[in-house]
Parts: C-alpha cells; sequence; structure tokens
C-alpha cells in the first residue's frame, strides 16, 4: 500500500512587523496599508512569509489555530511515525497499550528459564573464580546491547522498527542488499522456533518427572511414554496460543516470571540446604590434553552466554506500547527492562553460585533439576520436589507462547499481504495448530536438541552480543575514531569471534561426550 507524504508543519507569524503601517478591515483584523506614509512616499510591503498576510484575514487565523492545535495534540496523545497499514492486524504490533509492567513480565518471561539450570554445568569446567568473572561480564554486555535495541527502535525519525529482522535489515541493508535478513535470519529463527521445541522436551520430560514423583509406585501400571508426554504438553501449548496478540499473553508473562524466580529460589535453596556428596570437589575438571580442555572451557562460556537469551523480543515487546513525541516507548520499555533484569540476576547468579557449591563438578549434563533429583529425591518431601516440577511446567508452557509470538507474526504477515485482508480466528488457529505440531515433530526427531547448549548458544550469541553494536554504528553513525565508533566495533567482532569459539567448543563437546544422536527415539 501506498504511503501518503507526511504534511510538514509551518510556523506561520500571527502579526506583520511592527514597522508596517495597519488599517482595520470591515472583519476587525489588522492589514497593512497599501498607500503611501505620511511623508508622501509611497513603499510597498514585502512579506515575511510565502504565504502573505492577507490570507490571514478573515480565515488565516483560523487555519493556523488548526494546525497548531493539531501539532500540539500530535505531541501529546499521537505521533508523526508513518505507520503500515498492515500492522493493525498482525499479532506484535495489532494491540499498542502496552506499559512498563508489560514490559517487566515479558522480559522477565524470556529472559529466564531452563537454560539457568545448566549454569552451574559451566562452573565445573570454570571453576569459581573464572565461573563469576565471565558470567558477571555477560551479564553487563547482554544489559548494555539490550539498551542499544531499546534506543534504536526508533532511531530514524519517522519509522519504528517493530521486529529484530526489521531493524537489521535497515542497518545492515546499506551494505549488502538482504544481508541484514540473512545474517538476523537464523539465529532469531532457532530462538523462537529451536527455543519452543526445547520447551516441549523440557515441559514433557518435567511433566513426566511430576507424575513419576506425585503418583509413585501406585500408578506405574501403564504409564505413558516419553512421546506421549510431549503430546500432552504441546497439546496444553496450542490451546494457549489462541490468545491473539503479544498484549493478551501479559497475564501469562507474569505467571511464567513468577514461577520461574520461584522454581530457581527454590532449586538453589534445596540443594544448598542438604548434606554434599562425600566426593564432591571445586577443581575444574581435568581433562587428558591441553586442547580438550580448551575446547571445555569454550563450550562452557557458550552454555553462559546462552542463558542470556530474550534480546531478539525486545524491539517486539517495545512495539506494543503507545510512542509520542512526549512520552516515548524507549521510556517505559527501558524502566520495566532494569526491573525484569534485576530479578533475572536475583535467579542466575544464586542458581549458578548455590548449584556448584552443593555439588561441585559432580553436576550432571542436565543441570541443578537432575542434580536435584539425582543426588536428593529420597531426602526431600515428595510434594517440595512435585512442585518444583510443577513450576518447572508453567514456565515452560508461558515461554512458549512469548517465544512462538515472532513465528505467528510471520506466518500472518505472509498471508496478509498477499490478501490484503486480516486473518480470520479460524486462520489463525490454523496457523498456530501446525506451528505447534511441526515443533512436536522436530521434537521427536530430535530428541537431543535440549542437550545442546554450548553450541546453541555459540550459535545465537551474535543477536545478543554482536548485532546491536554493529546496527548501533551504522544507525546512529558515531564520530569516526571516537571512543564510541571504537567501543562498539570492538564489542560486535569480539562477540562474532566468541560465536565461532563457543560452536567449535560445542560440537567438539557433542563428540567428546560421546553424545548419542537417536533419532525419533526419546529417552
Amino acid at each position: 500500500m501506498e504511503e501518503r507524504p507526511e504534511t510538514e508543519l509551518i510556523s506561520i507569524p500571527a502579526t506583520p512587523r511592527a514597522s508596517t503601517p495597519e488599517i482595520l478591515t470591515p472583519s476587525g483584523q489588522r492589514s497593512p496599508r497599501l498607500g503611501g506614509s505620511k511623508e508622501g512616499k509611497s513603499s510597498t510591503w514585502t512579506p515575511t512569509s510565502f504565504i502573505s498576510p492577507r490570507f490571514l484575514s478573515p480565515i488565516g487565523t483560523p487555519m493556523k489555530r488548526v494546525l497548531v492545535n493539531m501539532k500540539g495534540y500530535l505531541e501529546e496523545v499521537g505521533h508523526l511515525t508513518k505507520l503500515n497499514p498492515q500492522d493493525a492486524w498482525l499479532p506484535i504490533t495489532e494491540s499498542r497499550n502496552g506499559n512498563a509492567h508489560y514490559a517487566a513480565f515479558h522480559n522477565l518471561n524470556a529472559g529466564i528459564g531452563f537454560q539457568a539450570l545448566v549454569l552451574p554445568v559451566a562452573f565445573s569446567f570454570l571453576g569459581w573464580s573464572w565461573g563469576i568473572i565471565s558470567l558477571t561480564i555477560a551479564y553487563i554486555w547482554q544489559l548494555y546491547t539490550l539498551w542499544i535495541l531499546v534506543q534504536l527502535h526508533e532511531a530514524v525519525p519517522g519509522k519504528r522498527y517493530n521486529r529484530y529482522v526489521e531493524l537489521a535489515q535497515a542497518a545492515f541493508g546499506e551494505i549488502r542488499e538482504r544481508l541484514g535478513v540473512w545474517l538476523a535470519l537464523f539465529p532469531t529463527v532457532y530462538l523462537s522456533a529451536g527455543t519452543a521445541t526445547a520447551l516441549i522436551l523440557i515441559g514433557g520430560e518435567t511433566m513426566k518427572l511430576f507424575f513419576e514423583t506425585v503418583c509413585g509406585p501406585l500408578c506405574s501400571s501403564n504409564p505413558l511414554t516419553t512421546v506421549e508426554w510431549y503430546l500432552v504438553f504441546t497439546s496444553l501449548c496450542i490451546v494457549l496460543s489462541q490468545l491473539p496478540n503479544l498484549n493478551s499473553i501479559a497475564g501469562l508473562s507474569l505467571i511464567g516470571a513468577v514461577t520461574a524466580i520461584t522454581y530457581c529460589t527454590m532449586v538453589w535453596v534445596l540443594s544448598v540446604s542438604q548434606q554434599r556428596p562425600p566426593s564432591i570437589s571445586y577443581q575444574p575438571l581435568s581433562l587428558p590434553s591441553f586442547s580438550a580442555s580448551i575446547f571445555s572451557v569454550l563450550n562452557a562460556l557458550g552454555i553462559i552466554a546462552f542463558a542470556f537469551r530474550g534480546h531478539n523480543l525486545a524491539l517486539e515487546i517495545q512495539a506494543t506500547m503507545p510512542s509520542t513525541f512526549k512520552h516515548p516507548a524507549h521510556v517505559p520499555m527501558w524502566r520495566g527492562a532494569k526491573v525484569a533484569y534485576i530479578f533475572i540476576a536475583m535467579c542466575l547468579f544464586p542458581v549458578a553460585i548455590g548449584g556448584f557449591w552443593a555439588y561441585g563438578n559432580l553436576m550432571p549434563s542436565g543441570g541443578i533439576l537432575n542434580a536435584l533429583f539425582g543426588f536428593h529425591s529420597h531426602d526431600i518431601p515428595r510434594g517440595l520436589l512435585a512442585v518444583t516440577f510443577l513450576l518447572v511446567v508453567f514456565n515452560c508452557l508461558s515461554s512458549f507462547q512469548i517465544y512462538s509470538m515472532p513465528v505467528f507474526d510471520s506466518f500472518e504477515a505472509g498471508y496478509t499481504s498477499r490478501t490484503n485482508r486480516p486473518c480470520s480466528i479460524w486462520v489463525r488457529s490454523g496457523f498456530r495448530v501446525f506451528y505447534g505440531f511441526v515443533n512436536f515433530f522436530i521434537g521427536v526427531a530430535l530428541p537431543f536438541l535440549a542437550s545442546l547448549a554450548g553450541l546453541l548458544g555459540g550459535l545465537t550469541l551474535p543477536v545478543t552480543f554482536a548485532y546491536p553494536c554493529f546496527m548501533w554504528v551504522l544507525i546512529k553513525r558515531p564520530a569516526k575514531f571516537s571512543f564510541n565508533w571504537y567501543f562498539n566495533w570492538t564489542l560486535g567482532w569480539l562477540g562474532i569471534a566468541f560465536s565461532l569459539a563457543f560452536s567449535l567448543g560445542g560440537i567438539w563437546s557433542m563428540v567428546n561426550s560421546g553424545l548419542k544422536l537417536k533419532f525419533f527415539k526419546p529417552s
């Protein structure tokens, strides 16, 4: 659809120059005298604007008042951003009544999840000092890149970048056409669809553990298989995914945030309150060769990088907020994000440090939840274990919705661009049912996907740590060779280098640990 050019508001002088002779018109408005002065000298009045002041009388002043009032209205409640009418039909931008509270809920739901539970695994390879240092640096780095994304949402006057891929295309597209799309497409698609598949695997397996914990030996006559638990979890996800847009799942995001904070706290508190295993050690795991040690460290750093996700949703969350000249969207977005990441730090650091203190280098590759169940399943009351597992299930259900929303948006964008009409409720439901079962099929085909945290952290690292720095330089254009210019280019290329290194470390770890790639054979 063709966009109309924006109307420029022109400042119009209310009265002519004081030195100009004036007479009163019948309408009561002042007008310059066309005749000569008292001295008899004839003079010609030259207007100060291309719009003659005679135009202001008698209808000029009302027209100017309308323009001034319109400008004030736009500054107070509206904006001069060019809006794509199609945005009103899509799940991310359909509702723009978000606020700082919604931003906090969504960021918490996207930022805390199952990946936090494997942080103690990274500490078992890095040890105390390097583990804490690496986690702290990664936290500060990703907080800076989140601030960059929030600021770039409306970096160009008259344009809102409502999706991560749109911003990447605007930044990298100047270098080469469609480069931004291809650079951002794979990692963002994985962070949406791949995370949704991993959530099905973890949610289904946790539901199975919850059932076994609650029922015990009484319900073991004919239990559901792992695939059947995946199917149960997928069906619940599909039912919840019928909520129409991103703002409508704010309640689910609140539930996901509360359950994540609760189970993270419960897991590390229960772990440190129990007696530690007698053979525990805090020395980094020793490996037979120097190269093996290097690759294991890189894999551990990839696990830490994978713990910080959600940047691929930052622009989408901000797109749900109204934005005006006096009240731009970045203010409530950043306020909500700051609150969210305080709580995220209060979850990630205790889980990593407490988990490593409780289990040391005996930590299993599945993370602290597996360690808790393996070492203390008979020491901890069965009810507490069941509640912990149930909270993980609720969090996975909530996280599935927010990570799937960009994919739903892409499906509906393709449909509306071809048909030039919004999706009906049946078409929208069909897309979401199809997407849910595609993820279920991938989860059954690749049941080992959730155990590749190091590799996947390396592959998706540029979205969080590298691309925002590059996009800041390319869009904001700081002075060449200034501190800002050097700082962002350095961080960006460091992020790319770390991405390659962590990916290699993840591949090595997968080969070294003898990961059995059992296709279509969930355990």
